[in-house]
């Protein structure tokens, strides 16, 4: 059986005349996997890697350069909440915001909550240093969080 779906399969062969190369198609493929499944398996590396022509280790490579991808091995959770780690996120509070949540839910950094439902991260920086301390979560970006505030931000 297929990792990858019907529909992520044609998604990423429509990136196909849009980039110089297959192997240009790797970070896209790779977000669709993580994005849909919260985690990329060992079989869609292998699967992304046969539709691109490519070894799957060049496919891993790319996956275990960047923070963001997830293997099997450790999925994340239904939300991901990225706290800022840059210089002013940290003197604005950022690491007590970060100790604190790590106490609330009972993880550390790169851990998933019990239940599931978060998966909380760090991110090297958020740009919004007028904001500090900051999160990300999804696609929004939070300014001037506290502990509260993330938890109302999770649960909205």
């Amino acid at each position: 059986m297929s990792e990858l779906t019907d529909e992520m399969k044609a998604k990423i062969r429509e990136h196909f005349g849009h980039y110089p190369t297959k192997q240009a198609i790797t970070l896209p493929a790779l977000h669709m996997v993580q994005d849909a499944k919260r985690c990329v398996s060992n079989k869609a590396i292998e699967e992304i890697a046969d539709m691109l022509e490519l070894a799957p280790s060049q496919i891993n490579d790319t996956l275990s350069f960047y923070g963001y991808f997830r293997t099997e091995d450790a999925p994340t959770g239904e939300k991901r909440v990225w706290i800022c780690r840059s210089l002013p996120c940290m003197l604005r509070g950022g690491e007590e915001l970060l100790a604190e949540l790590c106490e609330r839910w009972g993880i550390q950094p790169g851990q998933t909550t019990a239940d599931g439902k978060v998966t909380l991260e760090l991110a090297e920086c958020l740009g919004a240093c007028d904001g500090a301390p900051c999160m990300l979560l999804g696609d929004e970006l939070s300014l001037r969080m506290t502990a509260d505030s993330v938890e109302e931000h999770v649960k909205g």
